[in-house]
């Protein structure tokens, strides 16, 4: 298998098409796939960690590594973005995985399993014109509940680089 850069659409695209029970993400600092006779077999998501009590600045966060089931695949991707992470000058890299899932990937490339984070659901905010008390139009925000992310409990995974 080979590292390959890859764009955001094309890695989006992979995701919505293998992942099990991730949509694809907005936006991520960068993404990578990895090649198997000429074939895309997988695709690696870096970005901000989504907890903010991590420093972004040294920190890193893979918020989604999706295949299409070739063997060692995610094991290859998560060390690759690692070695990136480590280049571009991060301290740690992270992710979180289902409790349902094993994690033998990342064990394999050497990530610690710290904690279990307790499930919960996700809100979001969107932006809606409303009326205010004296008829003039105002923008404000609107919290909604995600429905299309797990809520289950996660295991949270680091590698300090």
């Amino acid at each position: 298998m080979t590292v390959v850069p890859i764009s955001l659409k094309d890695a989006n695209a992979f995701v919505e098409k293998y992942h099990r029970h991730h949509k694809p993400v907005l936006r991520c600092k960068w993404q990578i796939g990895a090649m198997k006779n000429d074939n895309l077999v997988g695709v690696c998501m870096v970005g901000r960690p989504v907890a903010r009590v991590f420093d972004h600045t040294k920190v890193i966060e893979v918020t989604r590594l999706c295949t299409d089931g070739t063997k060692n695949a995610c094991s290859f991707l998560y060390g690759a973005a690692a070695r990136i992470a480590k280049e571009m000058g991060y301290k740690q890299i992270q992710t979180y995985i289902l409790e349902s899932e094993f994690g033998s990937s990342l064990k394999a490339s050497n990530w610690k399993d710290m904690y279990t984070v307790r499930g919960r659901q996700w809100k979001y905010y969107k932006k809606t014109k409303i009326n205010d008390l004296f008829g003039e139009t105002v923008i404000g925000s609107n919290p909604e509940r995600r429905t299309d992310q797990p809520t289950c409990n996660k295991r949270f995974y680091v590698k300090e680089l």
